[in-house]
């Protein structure tokens, strides 16, 4: 009976904080897409500094 109970509080609890996750989950992606955009082009930096360091070693006949 106490596990029973131990779930309805649970649920009684929980229900409020799922739809708050459910309603703030788009907002959240919404301000999380210009640090996704500013990610994807710190890697594209980075990768254009690699092809540029690894060039000499490219041209020289290094492995690929």
């Amino acid at each position: 009976m106490l596990t029973f109970i131990c779930w309805l509080l649970l649920w009684v609890i929980c229900w409020p904080l799922a739809l708050l996750a459910l309603v703030l989950w788009p907002i959240v992606w919404l301000i999380s897409i210009p640090f996704r955009i500013l990610g994807i082009a710190f890697d594209a930096v980075f990768a254009f500094l690699r092809a540029l360091l690894f060039l000499p070693s490219r041209i020289l006949g290094g492995r690929s």
